[in-house]
């Protein structure tokens, strides 16, 4: 009798090397977090977890690291989401490190997304963490495609891309000295219209403001900046409403929109088939300077 063997889809494939890398991180590491922050990825790293280990509870806690300017859409959803599925999910501000002096604003006004760095690994260091699970991809920007799946990270939290170990036949080594830690990306290998397809595929629900909605803006160069009590118009910026939709969310100092009419999954797939242009390129005001501006932030310990 001839056995007939299922076809696996592309995303099919892309899940069970997830769901395989996070049930490493569970099997070798002692006190591993994952990071989530109510965004498209980590929404789909919730769902690999669930995969993974359901119906157990999952063998780590949330983490988000806040920066107290984050949109509120994204962080109701977060803060939604974590109790839906009765997980623990640890926040800690950046505003807590401000008050502790270890991190100092050059201007009240300075984003602040790249301070990120000094409370994330003081977050680390308080409850010893040993691995962060991140939803990075490596086609988000060229910094982040020279990370290997299990990103080593020193006892400063440092990245050195010359010092990661070789990941030959998906073996992977999560080993680590006190106060070494691991970054583990589950979804390295996808992109970002993989994303969209697992989230339509899985039905998965999104803070709205990743669809179309009309919002009030200015142009300023060639990016779109939403109005806000942070991002102010400036003399002689005219304000408009625009449909807009946002590709990523962030810090809102630095997370801008892009112009569209996609208010639907179907819409937004069709839309990220089409661009020739990343997301973060399009979107991140603060990542749009350099390559090695971004690549230094990671060394510092960015996500």
């Amino acid at each position: 009798m001839t056995q007939t063997v299922p076809t696996l889809s592309h995303l099919d494939w892309l899940e069970a090397e997830a769901i395989q890398i996070m049930r490493e991180v569970a099997g070798q590491c002692e006190r591993p977090a994952l990071l989530f922050s109510g965004g498209k990825d980590s929404i789909c790293m919730l769902r690999i977890a669930e995969k993974a280990f359901r119906p157990a509870k999952f063998p780590f806690p949330l983490v988000h690291i806040d920066t107290g300017h984050n949109y509120p859409e994204v962080i109701d959803f977060r803060d939604r989401r974590a109790a839906e599925l009765g997980e623990r999910l640890v926040v800690r501000s950046l505003e807590d490190s401000m008050k502790r002096g270890t991190i100092v604003l050059k201007s009240p006004d300075e984003s602040r997304n790249r301070h990120q760095s000094v409370t994330l690994l003081e977050t680390i260091a308080e409850f010893e963490f040993d691995c962060l699970i991140g939803g990075a991809r490596r086609d988000e920007e060229k910094a982040r495609a020279k990370e290997r799946i299990f990103s080593f990270r020193d006892d400063f939290g440092q990245w050195d891309p010359k010092n990661q170990r070789p990941e030959l036949w998906d073996l992977y080594n999560a080993r680590v000295h006190k106060g070494e830690h691991m970054r583990a990306f589950p979804i390295s290998n996808w992109t970002e219209l993989d994303v969209w397809q697992y989230i339509e595929r899985e039905k998965l629900e999104l803070p709205s403001i990743y669809f179309a909605h009309t919002r009030p803006i200015v142009r300023r160069g060639n990016g779109i900046v939403p109005i806000t009590d942070l991002t102010p118009a400036k003399a002689g910026e005219e304000i408009i409403d625009l449909q807009v939709r946002f590709r990523t969310v962030g810090d809102i100092s630095c997370t801008a929109p892009v112009e569209s009419d996609a208010d639907n999954i179907e819409k937004i797939i069709a839309e990220t088939a089409g661009t020739t242009i990343s997301e973060r390129g399009a979107t991140r005001l603060d990542d749009q300077a350099s390559e090695a501006a971004m690549e230094q932030r990671k060394k510092e310990g960015y996500f």
